[in-house]
């Protein structure tokens, strides 16, 4: 059975176990986020879901917006913030790599509050006139390749391998950040990239001259899935049913994960965690419809077995709701026993670790591979 579909029967038990959850708990008078900057979705969510803690629990909120990951996640490292609202960066800081991988950083003791899955998806936008009927169809095609965007990069490499593709198979062309690769696919100086299907870029392909197409992952295509896991593991199966070009009665199948998601470290006080998913999990019908995106948070969107374990007090209060079964509590345990490897590997690694910032990310890599492999995890990096 699915998580997905464990999750919809559980919908039912939850309303049953809300009164075995109604212990006494004690909110903050503050608490501290990071979260995406002014005027995005994310912050609006963050915004819509303070206001429902201080009308519940007297709880003030201070939200800090952050332009990039690290104006992010920098103030959770350093125990400024409580919480991050925030992207995938929260599982590149778990797992070490990345921006996560230099000296300073290392894994991080990351746990999962809640996260909101929308209706937008992250998708390989191609020009309309190319000729393309799958992913498969991209070999030989001219796909941007963002210098500085691992994360993107990243994903474009999850789909390719969809189709048993790599960056070998296609022609890789170079630009300096996002907006310019658009800038080349219109211009047409490359033929497709990847983003999420409502940004400005997409909508700027879709009405120039070339216009705009998404190929689509089914999710019967088990072999495809399998292969794009193996080198992005935090996608999953979405239907898509906005954005540039896509008709919301015809959704896209296509993939996604969750934004923003809403982290801490191990150690924030479980009373405030407790209180946190009781008030997103029983007061939805209070916020879903105060900022966009806000609706994500539904239960029937979390992922139980995702890629980032989720804190104890979150655990504990879908066991006691009746939402909790032993694949997740399995899933959980591996994904605890696999941070808790990497932080040590850190600590050990660091001790005689090259004092060249290049040759410590080349060596750790490394070291964090050889560690995963031993211990049976897949590295994925």
């Amino acid at each position: 059975m699915s998580t997905k579909t464990t999750l919809s029967l559980a919908l039912g038990s939850l309303t049953a176990g809300l009164l075995i959850t109604s212990h006494a708990f004690a909110m903050p008078s503050t608490l501290n986020w990071t979260a995406y900057g002014t005027g995005t979705s994310g912050n609006a969510q963050i915004m819509a879901i303070s206001q429902l803690l201080q009308e519940e629990h007297g709880t003030q909120s201070r939200v800090i917006p952050g332009e990039n990951d690290t104006m992010r996640m920098t103030p959770l490292k350093t125990g400024r913030v409580d919480l991050c609202a925030c992207g995938i960066a929260s599982y590149y800081g778990s797992e070490g790599v990345m921006m996560f991988a230099q000296p300073d950083w290392g894994p991080q003791p990351i746990r999962v509050i809640s996260t909101s899955m929308a209706s937008f998806g992250l998708g390989m936008a191609v020009a309309g006139d190319v000729e393309i009927e799958s992913i498969a169809d991209l070999e030989g095609k001219r796909l941007a390749y963002l210098r500085g965007d691992d994360a993107l990069n990243k994903a474009a490499e999850a789909y390719l391998a969809f189709a048993g593709l790599t960056w070998d198979d296609v022609e890789r062309v170079d630009f300096p950040g996002y907006n310019a690769a658009f800038d080349g696919i219109i211009s047409g100086r490359a033929d497709a990239a990847i983003t999420t299907t409502v940004t400005p870029a997409a909508q700027r392909l879709a009405a120039s001259p070339r216009g705009l197409q998404w190929p689509e992952l089914p999710t019967e295509d088990e072999a495809g899935w399998e292969r794009m896991l193996e080198v992005a593991p935090y996608f999953q199966p979405h239907d898509v049913s906005s954005g540039a070009g896509i008709d919301a009665d015809q959704p896209l199948a296509s993939a996604s994960y969750p934004y923003p998601i809403m982290v801490s470290n191990a150690d924030l006080a479980p009373d405030t965690v407790h209180g946190l998913i009781k008030t997103l999990a029983e007061s939805f019908d209070d916020y879903k419809d105060n900022a966009p995106g806000a609706s994500g948070y539904a239960l029937e969107n979390q992922n139980m077995t995702w890629v980032v374990p989720f804190h104890d007090a979150v655990v504990d209060y879908y066991r006691d709701t009746g939402v909790w079964t032993d694949e997740m509590e399995e899933h959980q345990n591996s994904l605890v026993e696999r941070q808790t490897l990497l932080m040590d590997a850190w600590e050990q690694y660091k001790a005689d670790a090259p004092e060249d910032e290049e040759a410590f990310i080349s060596g750790w890599m490394a070291e964090r591979r050889e560690v995963l492999d031993n211990a049976g995890f897949n590295p994925v990096f």
